[in-house]
């Protein structure tokens, strides 16, 4: 057990006049008289515990009676600290022994519950990806060293390539991380999917002229596709999918108008991947109004997967 649960369960005892002194802690917990002393100074000289000893009673008291010990009166911040140990699990990083460090030392540090709270804490991602822990602690030194960093890469389509790139920032989208890079084989700023990257080095320190990705990249359009807003889609949403939607945040630059039967959903759009499967997603009750070319790709799809289901 670790020396804040004892010193918590010192505290508690304190709070209910139990007077309790350093044979307490050696009988409750089985440890040496000097470590209890430990103990008690600890709580006295670090956490400003007001402790004073009763001879007569032969055990400390509070000359205080409003102490309190840090999160003992903040289950909110108990439940801050079990939400983001679930949420780096369920986004992949769960097998990164740092992450595993981290919540063995919180269930240690933190006051009794915490434990249980992160029993009764749920986070579910659907198509969350796990990563290679090496890959991954890789990219993060080299953005933190400022330094280049080399790649083995494997596209959608199977094709490998070779490349040295410039790491700008690290995003964790729909369960699925991705490294923004300026990219030196296509002078360019390139999105690379971390789970299609095979091999990764430490490249040289970075000097000179860094290339910036524009603060608008990241946010110019829907999805994770990203480039120049080549249309803004209009999409009505009706039924169930429209109370859905209503409440959703899909874009920094979204408009929702509200319609007789539903809503009809305004945002910009740089590749129709991504907003072509969000559509099919609502079934029926979705309809793209404009424009015209992203009707025609969904009216595509739609027949592509009526003639699937023939068969």
């Amino acid at each position: 057990m670790s020396r804040l649960e004892r010193i918590y369960a010192f505290h508690q005892k304190l709070k209910n006049n139990r007077y309790p002194n350093a044979q307490t802690l050696v009988q409750e917990f089985e440890l040496s008289r000097a470590t209890a002393h430990r103990d008690i100074s600890y709580m006295r000289d670090r956490l400003l515990a007001p402790l004073a000893f009763d001879a007569s009673r032969k055990g400390f008291y509070y000359t205080e009676d409003d102490f309190s010990l840090p999160f003992e009166d903040s289950p909110k911040l108990l439940f801050l600290m079990g939400l983001l140990n679930k949420m780096a699990d369920e986004a992949g990083l769960g097998s990164l022994p740092e992450i595993k460090k981290l919540e063995k030392r919180l269930s240690g540090l933190i006051a009794p519950g915490y434990d249980q709270l992160m029993d009764n804490v749920l986070c579910q991602w659907i198509e969350v990806e796990s990563l290679t822990p090496s890959i991954f602690e890789t990219i993060v030194e080299a953005v933190v060293r400022n330094c280049f960093l080399e790649i083995a890469y494997r596209s959608v389509k199977g094709e490998k390539s070779i490349r040295s790139l410039e790491p700008q920032r690290l995003i964790n989208y729909q369960g699925r991380w991705y490294l923004l890079a300026f990219c030196l084989l296509r002078q360019d700023h390139r999105l690379f999917h971390m789970a299609r990257i095979e091999t990764a080095a430490i490249g040289k320190k970075r000097t000179g002229k860094l290339h910036r990705a524009a603060e608008s990249f990241l946010d110019e359009s829907f999805g994770i596709f990203l480039g120049k807003v080549r249309y803004h889609a209009k999409i009505q949403f009706t039924g169930m999918a429209a109370e859905l939607v209503r409440r959703q945040y899909w874009h920094g630059k979204q408009e929702i108008e509200e319609l007789e039967n539903g809503i009809c959903l305004s945002l910009p759009v740089s590749d129709d991947r991504e907003i072509l499967m969000k559509i099919l997603q609502y079934g029926a009750n979705a309809r793209v109004l404009a424009p015209e070319s992203l009707r025609k790709r969904v009216t595509e799809e739609i027949n592509n997967m009526t003639e699937t289901y023939k068969h």
